[in-house]
């Protein structure tokens, strides 16, 4: 991936240092040489921008829609709960049998991605990937639309602290979405727009649990059932199953709409140990003012690959996520789309000296908000 932009003004003048590094699949693709690709690059920026303060008088606004639904729902989803990490801690004596079974199967996983001592000596980390995404199909009533046109490619720029503390910068196509959250509480952002609160306490991002995380996903599928076993990708696996609890759904919910149930499925490998695919699925209901309820149905199915050691943890290099969306209800016009993200990390690293709380503040204007009360 590059991280320096060449300085087209001065032959011997210092790089520009790119705050999120893009692929060079990317940067080659902006033109033929140094300087149209950098005059294509501040274009691509400047439109973002003129998009946000006019859209509907820009022709570009349908894409430019299509790429923040992309990077919300495929780029930055948050998990629907907050990991407790004193879960590994809890004693087995009581349990049912599935939950004594799932405790049995994360503590091979614990083994399978470094052992205790290993991820427990982590404080933070951060990691650089690329990202390809696309909208795959479209379903309207009986209706089926083939999506035609490349992927969108990008970048990312992951920071995290323990225990609560996040930071994403994505940039896919020349839109750039920023996330974080300070512990207190998750937010997303566009550039060029103002920043949103996520509602109820802050959680962590589902990026982490495709293989980037091991603590986290031990900890959260420590309260998990197994439910049975599936076949994976010629790989025999245990499937541990986690549902968010009421009090949870309730927190995410407001007076417009309601979520109404949240699961997770983590399909371990009987072989390895390792987490080889992550599923979690949501239903949200909306009221209409005409008192009609649309119900919107998110499914998202990663399957996390190439695992490597780096400084003794086990880390998944690369994967793929397919993402589907279905609404129905009375009153609204049935459809489905389907969209995917394939992502390939290229560099990890953990305990980074300098990383403190303030490199996770909100941004300002979230800040006046948080403030006055008005958390969205």
């Amino acid at each position: 991936m590059r991280k320096l932009w060449p300085n087209v003004d001065q032959e011997d003048g210092l790089d520009t240092v790119l705050e999120v590094p893009i692929p060079d699949e990317m940067f080659t693709k902006m033109g033929s040489n140094a300087v149209l690709r950098w005059r294509n690059m501040c274009a691509l920026m400047k439109s973002q921008s003129s998009l946000t303060k006019s859209p509907s008088r820009n022709p570009a606004a349908g894409r430019n829609a299509e790429l923040q639904l992309l990077l919300n729902v495929v780029g930055s989803p948050l998990l629907p709960l907050k990991v407790l990490y004193d879960a590994l801690n809890r004693p087995i004596k009581d349990c049912s049998i599935e939950a004594s079974t799932a405790k049995y199967i994360v503590q091979q996983y614990i083994a399978a991605t470094g052992g205790i001592q290993a991820l427990n000596s982590v404080n933070s980390m951060y990691a650089i990937g690329q990202v390809r995404m696309s909208a795959t199909e479209f379903h309207m009533g009986d209706e089926s639309v083939k999506a035609k046109g490349n992927s969108e490619i990008g970048g990312f720029v992951l920071w995290q602290k323990f225990p609560d503390m996040w930071s994403l910068e994505l940039v896919v196509s020349g839109c750039k979405l920023s996330a974080g959250s300070n512990g207190k509480v998750a937010w997303r952002q566009f550039a060029h727009q103002q920043s949103h609160a996520s509602r109820g306490p802050p959680r962590p991002l589902r990026r982490f649990l495709q293989g980037l995380d091991p603590r986290a996903t031990a900890n959260l599928f420590a309260d998990a059932m197994c439910i049975g076993e599936k076949i994976i990708n010629n790989e025999d696996c245990f499937i541990l199953k986690l549902e968010a609890s009421p009090a949870s759904l309730k927190a995410r919910s407001c007076e417009s709409f309601e979520i109404i149930h949240h699961t997770l499925w983590g399909y371990f490998s009987q072989r390895s140990g390792l987490l080889v695919q992550f599923e979690d699925s949501h239903l949200l209901r909306i009221q209409s003012k005409e008192k009609d309820c649309v119900f919107w149905e998110t499914s998202m199915e990663s399957v996390i690959e190439d695992y490597r050691y780096i400084e003794g943890i086990n880390i998944a290099h690369s994967g793929k996520t397919m993402v589907t969306l279905y609404r129905y209800g009375e009153g609204s016009a049935n459809h489905k789309r389907k969209m995917e993200e394939s992502w390939l990390i290229e560099e990890v690293d953990f305990n980074i000296w300098g990383l403190s709380k303030e490199c996770f503040l909100p941004p300002a204007d979230l800040k006046n908000e948080l403030v006055n009360g008005d958390q969205v």
